[in-house]
Protein backbone atom coordinates (compact mmCIF):
# COMPACT_ATOMS: atom_id res chain seq x y z
CA UNK A 1 0.00 0.00 0.00
CA UNK A 2 2.84 2.35 0.90
CA UNK A 3 4.34 1.73 -2.53
CA UNK A 4 1.08 2.62 -4.29
CA UNK A 5 0.72 5.79 -2.21
CA UNK A 6 4.30 6.79 -2.92
CA UNK A 7 3.74 6.29 -6.65
CA UNK A 8 0.54 8.36 -6.51
CA UNK A 9 2.28 11.22 -4.72
CA UNK A 10 5.10 11.15 -7.28
CA UNK A 11 2.62 11.35 -10.15
CA UNK A 12 0.80 14.27 -8.54
CA UNK A 13 4.08 16.16 -8.04
CA UNK A 14 5.09 15.47 -11.63
CA UNK A 15 1.76 16.82 -12.86
CA UNK A 16 2.05 19.97 -10.73
CA UNK A 17 5.59 20.59 -11.92
CA UNK A 18 4.46 20.22 -15.52
CA UNK A 19 1.60 22.69 -15.03
CA UNK A 20 3.48 25.25 -12.94
CA UNK A 21 6.96 25.01 -14.35
CA UNK A 22 6.36 23.70 -17.83
CA UNK A 23 8.68 24.44 -20.70
CA UNK A 24 8.79 28.19 -21.29
CA UNK A 25 7.59 29.62 -24.58
CA UNK A 26 10.52 30.50 -26.86
CA UNK A 27 11.28 34.22 -26.96
CA UNK A 28 10.15 36.55 -29.67
CA UNK A 29 13.23 37.62 -31.62
CA UNK A 30 13.88 40.89 -33.44
CA UNK A 31 17.12 40.81 -35.44
CA UNK A 32 18.02 44.32 -36.63
CA UNK A 33 20.77 45.01 -39.16
CA UNK A 34 21.92 48.59 -39.76
CA UNK A 35 23.39 49.12 -43.21
CA UNK A 36 26.84 50.77 -43.56
CA UNK A 37 26.63 51.96 -39.97
CA UNK A 38 29.76 53.54 -38.56
CA UNK A 39 31.45 52.54 -35.30
CA UNK A 40 31.42 56.20 -34.21
CA UNK A 41 27.87 56.93 -35.36
CA UNK A 42 25.97 55.91 -32.23
CA UNK A 43 25.17 57.91 -29.12
CA UNK A 44 26.65 55.44 -26.66
CA UNK A 45 30.08 56.12 -28.25
CA UNK A 46 29.64 59.62 -29.64
CA UNK A 47 27.55 62.14 -27.67
CA UNK A 48 27.05 64.22 -30.81
CA UNK A 49 24.80 61.48 -32.25
CA UNK A 50 21.08 61.49 -31.38
CA UNK A 51 20.15 57.82 -30.93
CA UNK A 52 18.12 57.57 -27.69
CA UNK A 53 16.22 54.39 -28.62
CA UNK A 54 19.31 52.47 -29.68
CA UNK A 55 21.21 53.75 -26.65
CA UNK A 56 18.47 52.65 -24.24
CA UNK A 57 18.39 49.11 -25.65
CA UNK A 58 22.18 48.93 -25.60
CA UNK A 59 22.67 50.31 -22.08
CA UNK A 60 19.93 48.07 -20.65
CA UNK A 61 21.32 45.08 -22.53
CA UNK A 62 24.83 44.00 -23.42
CA UNK A 63 27.06 46.08 -25.72
CA UNK A 64 29.27 43.81 -27.81
CA UNK A 65 32.69 45.39 -28.10
CA UNK A 66 34.29 42.80 -30.39
CA UNK A 67 31.53 41.69 -32.73
CA UNK A 68 32.82 41.24 -36.28
CA UNK A 69 31.19 41.17 -39.71
CA UNK A 70 32.33 41.10 -43.34
CA UNK A 71 33.66 44.20 -45.14
CA UNK A 72 30.50 44.60 -47.30
CA UNK A 73 26.77 43.86 -47.36
CA UNK A 74 26.03 40.54 -49.10
CA UNK A 75 28.75 38.45 -47.42
CA UNK A 76 27.65 39.57 -43.94
CA UNK A 77 24.00 38.79 -44.67
CA UNK A 78 24.88 35.35 -45.95
CA UNK A 79 26.86 34.74 -42.78
CA UNK A 80 23.92 35.89 -40.61
CA UNK A 81 21.53 33.56 -42.43
CA UNK A 82 23.64 30.42 -42.83
CA UNK A 83 26.36 30.52 -40.16
CA UNK A 84 28.89 29.81 -42.95
CA UNK A 85 31.88 31.91 -44.01
CA UNK A 86 31.22 33.67 -47.33
CA UNK A 87 34.43 32.26 -48.83
CA UNK A 88 32.81 28.81 -48.60
CA UNK A 89 29.74 30.06 -50.48
CA UNK A 90 31.47 31.91 -53.32
CA UNK A 91 30.18 35.23 -51.94
CA UNK A 92 33.47 36.70 -50.73
CA UNK A 93 34.05 39.09 -53.65
CA UNK A 94 32.14 42.21 -52.72
CA UNK A 95 28.40 42.77 -52.74
CA UNK A 96 26.01 41.43 -55.37
CA UNK A 97 25.57 43.75 -58.36
CA UNK A 98 22.03 44.72 -59.47
CA UNK A 99 21.93 42.37 -62.44
CA UNK A 100 24.18 39.57 -61.23
CA UNK A 101 22.84 36.03 -61.72
CA UNK A 102 23.95 34.89 -58.27
CA UNK A 103 22.23 34.19 -54.98
CA UNK A 104 23.05 32.64 -51.65
CA UNK A 105 23.62 28.91 -52.31
CA UNK A 106 20.79 26.50 -51.51
CA UNK A 107 22.94 23.87 -49.79
CA UNK A 108 22.79 25.59 -46.38
CA UNK A 109 19.45 26.22 -44.65
CA UNK A 110 18.62 29.77 -43.60
CA UNK A 111 17.94 30.66 -39.98
CA UNK A 112 14.18 31.26 -40.51
CA UNK A 113 13.82 27.77 -41.98
CA UNK A 114 15.01 26.34 -38.65
CA UNK A 115 12.82 28.73 -36.69
CA UNK A 116 9.71 27.70 -38.59
CA UNK A 117 10.32 24.12 -37.46
CA UNK A 118 10.19 25.45 -33.89
CA UNK A 119 6.80 27.02 -34.49
CA UNK A 120 7.90 30.59 -35.18
CA UNK A 121 6.10 33.02 -37.46
CA UNK A 122 8.90 34.52 -39.54
CA UNK A 123 8.90 37.93 -41.21
CA UNK A 124 11.43 40.08 -43.06
CA UNK A 125 11.21 43.84 -43.61
CA UNK A 126 13.74 45.92 -45.54
CA UNK A 127 16.77 45.09 -47.66
CA UNK A 128 17.40 41.56 -48.97
CA UNK A 129 20.61 41.64 -51.07
CA UNK A 130 21.08 37.86 -51.12
CA UNK A 131 20.11 37.36 -54.75
CA UNK A 132 16.82 37.40 -56.63
CA UNK A 133 17.41 36.23 -60.20
CA UNK A 134 15.33 33.10 -59.50
CA UNK A 135 12.22 33.06 -57.30
CA UNK A 136 13.84 30.31 -55.20
CA UNK A 137 16.46 32.88 -54.14
CA UNK A 138 13.89 35.24 -52.62
CA UNK A 139 12.77 35.60 -48.99
CA UNK A 140 9.45 33.75 -49.04
CA UNK A 141 11.25 30.74 -50.54
CA UNK A 142 14.03 30.87 -47.92
CA UNK A 143 11.99 30.50 -44.76
CA UNK A 144 10.06 33.74 -44.37
CA UNK A 145 6.27 33.83 -44.07
CA UNK A 146 6.28 37.40 -45.36
CA UNK A 147 8.58 39.95 -46.94
CA UNK A 148 8.17 43.68 -47.34
CA UNK A 149 11.06 45.52 -48.92
CA UNK A 150 13.52 45.47 -51.80
CA UNK A 151 15.80 42.88 -53.37
CA UNK A 152 18.79 45.04 -54.33
CA UNK A 153 21.63 46.39 -52.23
CA UNK A 154 20.38 49.97 -52.22
CA UNK A 155 17.73 52.27 -53.65
CA UNK A 156 16.33 55.76 -53.24
CA UNK A 157 14.49 56.35 -49.99
CA UNK A 158 11.49 57.95 -51.69
CA UNK A 159 11.02 56.70 -55.28
CA UNK A 160 12.40 53.19 -54.55
CA UNK A 161 14.43 52.91 -57.75
CA UNK A 162 17.97 51.77 -58.40
CA UNK A 163 20.02 51.29 -61.57
CA UNK A 164 17.16 52.11 -63.91
CA UNK A 165 14.47 49.98 -62.27
CA UNK A 166 11.87 50.04 -59.51
CA UNK A 167 12.40 47.62 -56.64
CA UNK A 168 9.79 46.95 -53.98
CA UNK A 169 7.84 43.83 -52.99
CA UNK A 170 5.01 42.88 -50.71
CA UNK A 171 5.79 39.15 -50.53
CA UNK A 172 6.19 38.38 -54.28
CA UNK A 173 3.94 41.20 -55.51
CA UNK A 174 5.61 44.22 -57.10
CA UNK A 175 4.24 47.31 -55.36
CA UNK A 176 5.13 50.96 -54.97
CA UNK A 177 4.43 52.50 -51.54
CA UNK A 178 3.75 56.23 -51.30
CA UNK A 179 6.77 57.88 -52.97
CA UNK A 180 6.29 61.04 -50.92
CA UNK A 181 6.89 59.06 -47.73
CA UNK A 182 10.42 58.45 -46.43
CA UNK A 183 11.16 54.75 -46.30
CA UNK A 184 11.68 54.48 -42.54
CA UNK A 185 8.04 55.53 -42.11
CA UNK A 186 6.68 52.83 -44.41
CA UNK A 187 8.80 50.18 -42.69
CA UNK A 188 7.57 51.35 -39.30
CA UNK A 189 3.96 51.04 -40.50
CA UNK A 190 4.54 47.47 -41.69
CA UNK A 191 6.29 46.48 -38.46
CA UNK A 192 3.41 47.86 -36.39
CA UNK A 193 0.90 45.96 -38.53
CA UNK A 194 2.76 42.65 -38.21
CA UNK A 195 3.14 43.03 -34.46
CA UNK A 196 -0.49 44.06 -33.86
CA UNK A 197 -1.81 41.12 -35.91
CA UNK A 198 0.52 38.51 -34.47
CA UNK A 199 -0.95 35.37 -32.91
CA UNK A 200 0.60 35.50 -29.44
CA UNK A 201 0.32 31.76 -28.97
CA UNK A 202 3.24 31.49 -31.41
CA UNK A 203 6.76 32.91 -31.09
CA UNK A 204 7.51 35.84 -33.41
CA UNK A 205 10.67 36.33 -35.47
CA UNK A 206 11.30 39.61 -37.27
CA UNK A 207 14.41 39.99 -39.40
CA UNK A 208 14.71 43.74 -39.94
CA UNK A 209 17.64 44.63 -42.25
CA UNK A 210 17.24 48.40 -42.41
CA UNK A 211 17.72 50.36 -45.62
CA UNK A 212 19.37 52.98 -43.42
CA UNK A 213 22.01 54.32 -43.48
CA UNK A 214 23.29 53.19 -46.88
CA UNK A 215 23.66 55.84 -49.52
CA UNK A 216 22.04 57.67 -51.32
CA UNK A 217 22.20 60.31 -48.62
CA UNK A 218 18.53 61.29 -48.30
CA UNK A 219 16.56 62.34 -45.22
CA UNK A 220 13.65 64.65 -44.31
CA UNK A 221 14.92 68.14 -43.55
CA UNK A 222 13.57 67.94 -39.98
CA UNK A 223 16.18 65.29 -39.20
CA UNK A 224 18.98 67.16 -40.96
CA UNK A 225 18.15 70.25 -38.90
CA UNK A 226 18.87 68.30 -35.71
CA UNK A 227 22.55 68.55 -36.67
CA UNK A 228 22.70 72.21 -37.71
CA UNK A 229 26.09 72.70 -36.04
CA UNK A 230 27.75 70.29 -38.50
CA UNK A 231 29.37 72.20 -41.37
CA UNK A 232 29.47 69.37 -43.93
CA UNK A 233 26.09 69.00 -45.67
CA UNK A 234 26.73 65.33 -46.40
CA UNK A 235 27.68 64.54 -42.82
CA UNK A 236 24.73 66.57 -41.54
CA UNK A 237 22.28 64.58 -43.67
CA UNK A 238 23.93 61.28 -42.85
CA UNK A 239 23.58 61.98 -39.12
CA UNK A 240 19.93 62.82 -39.74
CA UNK A 241 19.54 59.42 -41.40
CA UNK A 242 20.97 57.79 -38.29
CA UNK A 243 18.39 59.51 -36.09
CA UNK A 244 15.59 58.56 -38.49
CA UNK A 245 16.75 54.96 -38.16
CA UNK A 246 16.78 55.35 -34.39
CA UNK A 247 13.14 56.49 -34.51
CA UNK A 248 12.35 53.33 -36.47
CA UNK A 249 13.88 51.27 -33.66
CA UNK A 250 11.72 53.23 -31.22
CA UNK A 251 8.59 52.52 -33.26
CA UNK A 252 9.28 48.79 -33.18
CA UNK A 253 9.89 48.68 -29.42
CA UNK A 254 6.78 50.80 -28.76
CA UNK A 255 4.63 48.47 -30.88
CA UNK A 256 5.92 45.44 -28.98
CA UNK A 257 5.11 47.11 -25.65
CA UNK A 258 1.61 48.09 -26.80
CA UNK A 259 0.91 44.48 -27.76
CA UNK A 260 2.34 42.94 -24.60
CA UNK A 261 5.27 41.32 -26.43
CA UNK A 262 8.23 43.43 -25.32
CA UNK A 263 9.15 41.55 -22.15
CA UNK A 264 9.29 38.27 -24.10
CA UNK A 265 11.50 39.64 -26.89
CA UNK A 266 15.21 39.14 -27.52
CA UNK A 267 16.69 42.03 -29.49
CA UNK A 268 19.82 41.61 -31.60
CA UNK A 269 21.31 44.68 -33.28
CA UNK A 270 24.36 44.72 -35.55
CA UNK A 271 25.82 46.65 -38.44
CA UNK A 272 26.49 44.66 -41.62
CA UNK A 273 29.85 46.41 -42.08
CA UNK A 274 31.52 49.62 -41.04
CA UNK A 275 30.58 53.10 -42.16
CA UNK A 276 31.56 54.14 -45.67
CA UNK A 277 33.90 57.14 -45.36
CA UNK A 278 33.15 58.52 -48.83
CA UNK A 279 29.45 58.66 -47.91
CA UNK A 280 29.99 60.27 -44.50
CA UNK A 281 29.90 57.19 -42.30
CA UNK A 282 32.44 57.41 -39.50
CA UNK A 283 34.43 54.73 -37.70
CA UNK A 284 36.94 56.89 -35.83
CA UNK A 285 39.21 56.03 -34.07
CA UNK A 286 39.16 52.67 -35.87
CA UNK A 287 41.13 52.42 -39.09
CA UNK A 288 39.48 52.24 -42.51
CA UNK A 289 35.84 51.63 -43.33
CA UNK A 290 33.48 49.67 -45.50
CA UNK A 291 35.25 47.59 -48.20
CA UNK A 292 38.41 47.27 -46.08
CA UNK A 293 39.47 44.40 -43.82
CA UNK A 294 40.71 46.92 -41.28
CA UNK A 295 38.76 47.16 -38.03
CA UNK A 296 36.74 50.15 -39.28
CA UNK A 297 35.24 47.97 -41.99
CA UNK A 298 34.65 44.82 -39.97
CA UNK A 299 34.16 45.62 -36.28
CA UNK A 300 30.45 46.21 -35.91
CA UNK A 301 28.35 48.33 -33.63
CA UNK A 302 26.32 45.59 -31.96
CA UNK A 303 24.36 44.72 -28.82
CA UNK A 304 21.73 42.36 -27.44
CA UNK A 305 18.84 43.05 -25.10
CA UNK A 306 16.18 40.95 -23.42
CA UNK A 307 14.86 39.92 -20.03
CA UNK A 308 16.09 36.38 -20.66
CA UNK A 309 19.67 37.66 -20.22
CA UNK A 310 21.02 36.95 -16.74
CA UNK A 311 23.61 39.72 -16.79
CA UNK A 312 22.96 43.12 -18.39
CA UNK A 313 24.10 46.74 -18.32
CA UNK A 314 27.74 46.16 -19.28
CA UNK A 315 30.10 45.85 -22.25
CA UNK A 316 31.04 42.33 -23.33
CA UNK A 317 34.60 42.04 -24.63
CA UNK A 318 34.35 38.48 -25.90
CA UNK A 319 34.94 37.76 -29.57
CA UNK A 320 31.87 37.30 -31.79
CA UNK A 321 31.59 36.87 -35.56
CA UNK A 322 28.74 37.23 -38.05
CA UNK A 323 28.62 33.44 -38.57
CA UNK A 324 27.87 33.00 -34.85
CA UNK A 325 24.51 34.75 -34.98
CA UNK A 326 22.70 31.92 -36.75
CA UNK A 327 23.49 29.14 -34.21
CA UNK A 328 23.32 31.60 -31.29
CA UNK A 329 19.84 32.91 -32.14
CA UNK A 330 18.67 29.39 -32.91
CA UNK A 331 19.92 28.23 -29.51
CA UNK A 332 18.07 31.09 -27.79
CA UNK A 333 14.93 29.84 -29.56
CA UNK A 334 15.49 26.31 -28.25
CA UNK A 335 16.85 24.75 -31.43
CA UNK A 336 20.10 23.36 -32.79
CA UNK A 337 21.85 23.53 -36.14
CA UNK A 338 21.42 20.31 -38.12
CA UNK A 339 24.25 20.83 -40.63
CA UNK A 340 27.91 21.75 -40.36
CA UNK A 341 28.50 25.47 -39.99
CA UNK A 342 31.38 27.78 -39.09
CA UNK A 343 29.34 29.62 -36.48
CA UNK A 344 29.63 28.91 -32.77
CA UNK A 345 26.61 28.82 -30.47
CA UNK A 346 27.42 31.60 -28.01
CA UNK A 347 24.00 31.95 -26.41
CA UNK A 348 25.04 30.75 -22.95
CA UNK A 349 28.12 32.99 -23.03
CA UNK A 350 26.11 36.07 -23.97
CA UNK A 351 23.28 35.20 -21.59
CA UNK A 352 25.52 34.78 -18.56
CA UNK A 353 28.53 36.96 -19.39
CA UNK A 354 30.88 33.99 -19.64
CA UNK A 355 34.02 34.11 -21.79
CA UNK A 356 33.53 33.83 -25.53
CA UNK A 357 33.95 30.41 -27.12
CA UNK A 358 35.58 31.99 -30.18
CA UNK A 359 39.35 32.44 -30.34
CA UNK A 360 39.88 33.01 -34.08
CA UNK A 361 38.07 33.89 -37.29
CA UNK A 362 38.58 34.81 -40.92
CA UNK A 363 37.84 38.39 -41.95
CA UNK A 364 37.81 37.46 -45.63
CA UNK A 365 39.49 35.29 -48.25
CA UNK A 366 39.25 36.56 -51.81
CA UNK A 367 41.62 35.69 -54.65
CA UNK A 368 39.57 37.51 -57.29
CA UNK A 369 40.91 40.96 -56.69
CA UNK A 370 43.13 42.24 -59.52
CA UNK A 371 45.51 43.98 -59.88
CA UNK A 372 46.49 42.80 -56.40
CA UNK A 373 45.72 39.30 -55.24
CA UNK A 374 44.28 38.89 -51.78
CA UNK A 375 41.91 40.93 -49.62
CA UNK A 376 42.37 38.42 -46.87
CA UNK A 377 42.82 38.60 -43.11
CA UNK A 378 42.70 36.36 -40.06
CA UNK A 379 42.58 36.96 -36.32
CA UNK A 380 43.93 34.47 -33.79
CA UNK A 381 43.80 35.61 -30.18
CA UNK A 382 45.05 39.19 -30.04
CA UNK A 383 46.91 39.04 -33.35
CA UNK A 384 45.57 39.99 -36.77
CA UNK A 385 47.30 39.28 -40.07
CA UNK A 386 46.34 40.97 -43.35
CA UNK A 387 47.58 39.52 -46.64
CA UNK A 388 47.06 41.12 -50.02
CA UNK A 389 45.07 44.27 -50.63
CA UNK A 390 43.30 45.57 -47.47
CA UNK A 391 40.85 47.88 -49.24
CA UNK A 392 40.45 51.29 -50.81
CA UNK A 393 40.14 53.54 -47.75
CA UNK A 394 43.02 52.72 -45.38
CA UNK A 395 43.15 55.86 -43.23
CA UNK A 396 41.75 57.22 -39.97
CA UNK A 397 38.93 59.67 -40.64
CA UNK A 398 37.39 62.09 -38.16
CA UNK A 399 33.63 62.76 -38.34
CA UNK A 400 33.57 65.58 -40.89
CA UNK A 401 36.42 64.21 -42.99
CA UNK A 402 35.77 62.28 -46.19
CA UNK A 403 38.13 59.54 -47.34
CA UNK A 404 40.26 60.63 -50.30
CA UNK A 405 42.66 57.70 -50.53
CA UNK A 406 41.65 55.37 -53.33
CA UNK A 407 44.92 53.58 -53.76
CA UNK A 408 45.86 50.30 -55.38
CA UNK A 409 49.53 50.73 -54.52
CA UNK A 410 50.42 48.40 -51.64
CA UNK A 411 53.19 50.68 -50.38
CA UNK A 412 50.72 53.58 -50.16
CA UNK A 413 48.37 51.30 -48.22
CA UNK A 414 51.02 50.59 -45.59
CA UNK A 415 52.37 47.25 -46.82
CA UNK A 416 55.75 45.77 -46.13
CA UNK A 417 56.52 44.00 -49.40
CA UNK A 418 58.68 40.96 -48.80
CA UNK A 419 59.30 39.61 -52.28
CA UNK A 420 62.10 41.30 -54.25
CA UNK A 421 60.69 40.11 -57.58
CA UNK A 422 57.41 41.87 -56.86
CA UNK A 423 59.25 45.09 -56.05
CA UNK A 424 61.12 44.82 -59.32
CA UNK A 425 58.00 43.92 -61.34
CA UNK A 426 55.03 45.67 -59.69
CA UNK A 427 52.80 45.06 -62.72
CA UNK A 428 52.60 41.35 -61.89
CA UNK A 429 49.27 40.20 -60.46
CA UNK A 430 50.64 38.33 -57.46
CA UNK A 431 51.63 40.51 -54.54
CA UNK A 432 52.68 39.31 -51.10
CA UNK A 433 51.90 42.24 -48.83
CA UNK A 434 51.54 41.54 -45.12
CA UNK A 435 50.51 43.54 -42.07
CA UNK A 436 50.42 42.22 -38.51
CA UNK A 437 48.76 43.94 -35.56
CA UNK A 438 48.31 43.17 -31.87
CA UNK A 439 44.70 44.33 -31.43
CA UNK A 440 44.87 44.21 -27.66
CA UNK A 441 47.75 46.68 -27.52
CA UNK A 442 46.99 48.46 -30.80
CA UNK A 443 43.24 48.35 -31.56
CA UNK A 444 43.59 51.17 -34.10
CA UNK A 445 46.14 49.32 -36.27
CA UNK A 446 48.88 51.93 -36.29
CA UNK A 447 51.90 49.71 -35.61
CA UNK A 448 52.66 47.00 -38.16
CA UNK A 449 54.56 44.14 -36.52
CA UNK A 450 54.98 41.93 -39.59
CA UNK A 451 58.77 42.43 -39.72
CA UNK A 452 59.53 42.54 -36.00
CA UNK A 453 57.28 39.53 -35.26
CA UNK A 454 57.81 37.55 -38.43
CA UNK A 455 57.37 34.23 -36.59
CA UNK A 456 53.84 35.16 -35.51
CA UNK A 457 53.03 36.45 -39.01
CA UNK A 458 54.25 33.18 -40.50
CA UNK A 459 52.15 31.13 -38.07
CA UNK A 460 48.98 33.07 -38.87
CA UNK A 461 49.75 32.90 -42.57
CA UNK A 462 50.03 29.11 -42.40
CA UNK A 463 46.73 28.89 -40.52
CA UNK A 464 45.03 31.10 -43.12
CA UNK A 465 46.42 28.85 -45.85
CA UNK A 466 44.58 25.92 -44.25
CA UNK A 467 41.33 27.87 -44.42
CA UNK A 468 42.17 28.71 -48.02
CA UNK A 469 41.96 25.03 -48.93
CA UNK A 470 38.23 25.18 -48.12
CA UNK A 471 37.57 28.21 -50.31
CA UNK A 472 35.11 28.12 -53.20
CA UNK A 473 36.11 30.46 -56.06
CA UNK A 474 34.21 33.72 -55.96
CA UNK A 475 30.97 33.65 -57.95
CA UNK A 476 30.99 37.16 -59.41
CA UNK A 477 30.11 37.04 -63.12
CA UNK A 478 29.02 40.66 -63.47
CA UNK A 479 25.70 42.05 -64.65
CA UNK A 480 23.57 40.04 -67.06
CA UNK A 481 21.55 41.78 -69.83
CA UNK A 482 18.71 39.33 -69.10
CA UNK A 483 18.13 41.13 -65.80
CA UNK A 484 17.03 44.39 -67.45
CA UNK A 485 13.99 45.67 -65.52
CA UNK A 486 12.50 46.98 -68.75
CA UNK A 487 11.74 43.32 -69.53
CA UNK A 488 9.52 43.22 -66.43
CA UNK A 489 7.39 46.37 -66.53
CA UNK A 490 10.19 48.46 -65.09
CA UNK A 491 10.71 46.36 -61.92
CA UNK A 492 13.72 44.30 -60.91
CA UNK A 493 12.07 40.88 -61.08
CA UNK A 494 13.13 37.23 -60.67
CA UNK A 495 12.94 34.78 -63.54
CA UNK A 496 16.04 35.36 -65.64
CA UNK A 497 18.42 32.70 -64.30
Amino acid sequence: MDGVLSLLVSCVWAFLLLVCCGEAKPPNIVFMVADDYGWNDVGFRNPDMITPNIDKLAYEGVILNQSYVQPVCTPSRNAFMTGVYPFKAGLQHGALLPGEAVCSPFNKPFLPEYLKKLGYETHAIGKWHLGFCNWNCTPTYRGFDSFYGFYQGQEHYYNRTVAGGKDFRDDKQAVMPDVTKYSTYIYADRAKKLISQHDKTKPFYLYFPFQSVHEPIEVPVSYENMYSKIKSEGRRKYCGMVTAMDDLVGNVTAALKENGMYDDTLFVFTADNGGWPIFHGNNYPLRGGKVTVYEGGTRATAFINGKMLEKTGYTYNGMMHAVDWMPTILSAAGGKVESEVDGIDQWDNLRTGADSSRTEFIYNLDDKNPPLQGHAAIRVGDYKLIEGFPGLYPGWYKPEEVAVEVSSNPKECGFNTTDKEQNDKPDKVKWLGRELYNLKDDPYERHDLSLSHKDIADTLSAKMAEYHKQMIPANAPGNSPASNPQNYNGYWTPGWC
